[in-house]
């Protein structure tokens, strides 16, 4: 889910829109913000506030300042900020070439901010969904545009991160697609493309793995150390899936969970050791403790 290799600043290489729209400037909003401004796009993020405008600016301006720190990036800082924007009127994507959406994962949520998201779109321009899980293909229903809108499933953190899944839904059209498969190749990224389908292949498989470790937790197998260090020495994988867990968001993970229950069926069903976290807010890295003490 994560790896290191962060990309370099580069001139737009036209694989990319010329400006691209975030709603929602959270962890996955940012970092999406962040991934198209260092390849060169101009960056519109929109909030439901102002404090949480200025959250999602400090947010963006903390990741592309780290990543010049580091060295990974290099040019010109002020340029890149000068392309980057927040605000809280939907009415600035009529600009945008793409708009991605990036709220939390709850279908209702999603389903009236894309609504209002198309109603300011360009004729010409692109609407994607980050859902992690929820059918592309229902959230299009009430769009005006179903043949311009997909899921682009990024992946946490993002500026790191090498894969998008790019999710087709019934009425996503070829030229979408492939225009997809462009964004992603102009981010440095690599893309996997999926039918909708609960989960996708990236959610199910991931989400299938940590609720079968979360039970041996809760079963007294081996403690969630020893689990993920079977995973991660035995199998190769970069983060053990309780820590993923913890990564991603306890609270996101059941959500996922109950979702891919609902339609997939038993295997699915979410652990009590889950609920209990959530209800108990041990949501993980953002709360300082989940399956791991993050503080």
């Amino acid at each position: 889910m994560t790896n290191t290799n962060e990309t370099s600043l580069r001139t737009p290489s036209g694989l990319l829109p010329a400006t691209v729209g975030v709603l929602g400037g959270g962890r996955m909003g940012a970092g999406i913000a962040h991934a198209f401004l260092i390849n060169g796009a101009r960056v519109l993020v929109v909030e439901r506030d102002e404090d949480a405008a200025r959250g999602a600016r400090d947010r963006v301006a903390a990741s592309v300042a780290a990543s010049f720190d580091r060295g990974v990036l290099e040019g010109d800082r002020a340029e890149v900020l000068h392309r980057f924007a927040t605000s809280v009127d939907y009415a600035g994507f009529a600009s945008c070439d793409l708009v991605v959406e990036a709220v939390p994962e709850d279908e209702k949520l999603k389903a009236n901010a894309l609504s209002a998201v198309a109603a300011q779109l360009a004729p010409h321009a692109y609407l994607a969904s980050n859902t992690s899980s929820l059918s592309v293909s229902r959230l299009a229903e009430s769009l005006p545009r179903p043949e311009s809108f997909l899921g682009l499933h990024f992946f946490n953190p993002v500026p790191v991160s090498t894969l998008i899944e790019v999710v087709v839904g019934e009425k996503t059209s070829e030229g979408t697609v492939a225009a997809a498969r462009r964004w992603v190749s102009g981010l440095g990224k690599t893309a996997v493309v999926v039918q909708d389908a609960p989960g996708f292949a990236s959610s199910r498989l991931g989400v299938a793995i940590a609720l079968e470790a979360m039970r041996m937790v809760e079963e007294g197998v081996a403690t969630a150390e020893d689990i993920d260090n079977a995973m991660v020495l035995g199998y190769k994988h970069p983060v053990g899936p309780l820590k993923t867990t913890d990564i991603v968001g306890l609270d996101v993970r059941l959500g996922i969970a109950e979702y891919l229950h609902s339609t997939l069926g038993e295997r699915f069903a979410p652990p009590q050791v889950l609920r209990a976290k959530v209800t108990a807010g041990e949501l993980g890295r953002k709360s300082g403790k989940g399956f791991y003490d993050w503080k």
